[in-house]
């Protein structure tokens, strides 16, 4: 009995010395420092692509949308047909006109050839002056009723125009919000086109970021084109052109920047970004490996590893990417050290 109890108590001390010794130590995480690299060049301001020349094709009457010729995406030629209205009341009151400019010009040429007859028989001195005078004023007033309705008529035949609508010159559809069957009303949207061949950058820029360039033309800026491929996404543009007013809310300056004819992988409502020469603000930019980032949903952060080894998450706003690594606007300071697992980091407790 005594031995049993012995062997009891050695277990139980065993045990109470492995609880107490300390955990074998985890896997350090692999960091990488935040990097700067260098002052920056300038400053970068969301832009947009815009076409040149956009319009949207608007109604003019009142009717029932029958036909859609194109669909969003179609290349379109000047004067094609993109819809039709319902003209069936048009064409009527079309009808209506011409048949009373046909009954105007026959009252017309009665008129003609009794003012004709009346000016023989005057020669003749078979009927009086006054008799006369009545002759010709029925015949003017003849001529100006037939001018009337021939008019009349025109401006019918140009309403009834208005329920085909066509093209106003060539391009691309980018939307069609009506379908067949819709009521079009004047001034309703039935179709946007654009031209692709004339392009530009839009962006709005600061006072202070423009200078003296305000109201003007501006030199050195750059284009980045971020969803294009790296050997595409730079342009450099011989010029900007400044517009003179600036927004009373905003107090900024729109930025124009055309693009070559031909520079494809764009389109309206594009996203880029505008880089201006000059006007660096002193702030050394920040770099790191772009596989220490983490989205989650619409946050992008990094896992900064204190001095304690902890990781901890922190959102972060993020600039271009130049190969491996990629440019942190705020979030991170220069010597920081960032998770470059982001899957091992959230694990560590």
């Amino acid at each position: 009995m005594r031995k049993i109890l012995v062997l009891c108590a050695a277990l139980a001390a065993g045990a109470a010395a492995a609880a107490d010794a300390p955990a074998a130590p985890a896997a350090p995480l692999a960091t990488a420092a935040v990097q700067a690299a260098g002052a920056a060049q300038g400053r970068t301001f969301d832009a947009v692509v815009e076409a040149v020349r956009q319009t949207v094709v608007a109604a003019q009457v009142a009717g029932a949308v029958t036909a859609l010729d194109v669909k969003a995406g179609d290349s379109v030629k000047a004067g094609q047909v993109l819809a039709r209205i319902d003209a069936r009341a048009a064409e009527q009151t079309a009808a209506s006109s011409q048949a009373q400019v046909r009954s105007a010009q026959a009252m017309l040429d009665v008129a003609r050839k009794e003012y004709e007859r009346q000016q023989q028989l005057f020669k003749k001195d078979y009927i009086s002056q006054a008799a006369l005078e009545r002759a010709e004023s029925q015949f003017k007033a003849a001529q100006a009723q037939a001018a009337a309705q021939l008019a009349q008529a025109g401006a019918a035949q140009t309403q009834s125009g208005f329920y085909v609508v066509r093209a106003p010159y060539a391009g691309v559809v980018a939307e069609v919000p009506v379908a067949v069957g819709d009521m079009a009303m004047p001034g309703r949207a039935l179709a946007t086109i654009y031209e692709p061949g004339a392009l530009r950058v839009t962006a709005a820029v600061p006072q202070s970021a423009l200078g003296t360039a305000q109201g003007g033309e501006m030199k050195g800026v750059k284009i980045e084109f971020p969803a294009l491929p790296a050997d595409r996404r730079w342009f450099a543009a011989p010029s900007a052109q400044v517009l003179p007013t600036v927004d009373a809310a905003t107090h900024s300056v729109t930025l124009r920047i055309p693009l070559p004819a031909g520079f494809h992988g764009v389109a309206p409502g594009s996203f880029a970004r505008v880089w201006l020469p000059g006007a660096a603000d002193g702030v050394a930019r920040l770099a790191i490996p772009a596989s220490a980032v983490v989205r989650r949903a619409e946050m992008t952060g990094v896992y900064v590893v204190g001095a304690d080894g902890r990781p901890q998450l922190r959102q972060v706003r993020l600039g271009r990417a130049s190969g491996e690594n990629i440019e942190v606007l705020a979030g991170v300071a220069a010597g920081e050290r960032v998770a470059l697992d982001p899957q091992a980091a959230a694990q560590v407790r």
